[in-house]
């Protein structure tokens, strides 16, 4: 397993993470969830990702379970915050200051930890002034509940603006965390080369397109029995948008592109993000151990400039790229 650093800081971090959004506390049993964080120790992956929400609290209890015994040093665990985990009050979600200090101490307390790596804004909040959200965080910083901060699909702006408050309280904000993959690019224009600027690295979630990249969903017939797509605890809303006939027609013709470079459709997509240099790390979930070895190999895998142009090619027309995609809810009523 490869390590980069995280955006321009000193923590290194295993290029490939393992993720339980979808998976861990609501899709997976426990069991099985334990064997998928296993699985990962075992092919050399550090990093794990997280937040409060994740199968409302649940996901970060799972996790803190699997890890237990766990050289805490040996490790990099990253959490987040902003959507509601508690009845839906009027200060249950968002990144006021009170959320903000209760939600840290709640998800140490589940992941059994002192303090996590990576403390992410999991969207932002318009309805908090930018200042009261970087103060509670450099807070959580200085009680050393958290060693670096950083964000969740925040836009250009949003970013610098939130990078020069760190800068003036001191704080390490190292990342951000979007959707990235060969369809989902709309980082690309405007995220991205701000980041580079910033020193911020990209930490990406889905670069499988929450499984339409391994190709196993096929145009003009059935979702497959158990897949993501017929759960609707597991994500089908979200992998919804992929299932149109022009885009898993052009998704099939990625396979002897994957052949060619001695690889599955799973392991060229997630080779295909880690080829970006501003992506740290490339997050991978599981609802079965042979999932995350089959992944992992993606790994320090590099694609030739005539393969990144064949993948263009094949996918071009039905890539979404437009920056407005990122966008955070403007108001604080779910």
């Amino acid at each position: 397993m490869k390590t980069r650093n995280l955006g321009g800081s000193g923590l290194k971090i295993s290029e490939i993470a393992y993720g339980n959004w979808l998976t861990h506390g609501s899709q997976v049993e426990e069991d099985a969830a334990t064997a998928c964080v296993r699985q990962a120790l075992d092919e050399g992956i550090t990093t794990f990702d997280t937040a409060d929400v994740y199968a409302n609290t649940a996901a970060e209890t799972v996790l803190g379970k699997a890890l237990e015994g766990e050289r805490r040093e040996g490790l990099e665990i990253f959490t987040k915050v902003f959507w509601p985990t508690g009845p839906g009050k009027h200060n249950d979600h968002g990144l006021s200051r009170k959320h903000i200090m209760e939600s840290i101490d709640g998800s140490l307390e589940r992941l059994q930890t002192d303090y996590v790596d990576l403390y992410q804004a999991h969207r932002y909040d318009h309805e908090t002034p930018l200042e009261e959200t970087m103060e509670a965080f450099a807070d959580v910083v200085r009680q050393g509940k958290a060693l670096y901060i950083g964000v969740s699909e925040w836009r250009a702006e949003e970013i610098r603006a939130a990078h020069e408050l760190a800068r003036e309280l001191r704080i390490p904000l190292v990342s951000n965390q979007p959707q990235y993959s060969m369809l989902w690019r709309v980082i690309e224009a405007e995220v991205v080369p701000t980041s580079e600027e910033l020193g911020i690295g990209q930490i990406v979630w889905s670069p499988i397109a929450q499984g339409v990249l391994t190709g196993k969903y096929l145009p003009g017939q059935p979702a497959p029995e158990g897949s993501r797509a017929t759960d609707e605890k597991g994500g089908a809303n979200m992998i919804g948008r992929w299932l149109r006939d022009d885009v898993l027609e052009r998704v099939q013709q990625l396979k002897p592109i994957a052949d060619e470079a001695g690889l599955s459709m799973a392991q060229l997509a997630v080779a295909w993000v880690l080829q970006n240099d501003n992506v740290s790390a490339a997050i991978i979930g599981a609802s079965r151990p042979e999932q995350v070895t089959d992944n992992v190999k993606a790994s320090g895998v590099s694609l030739d400039p005539a393969t990144m142009r064949a993948i263009d090619d094949v996918v071009g027309p039905v890539v979404e790229r437009d920056p407005a995609k990122t966008q955070s809810p403007r108001r604080r009523d779910f």
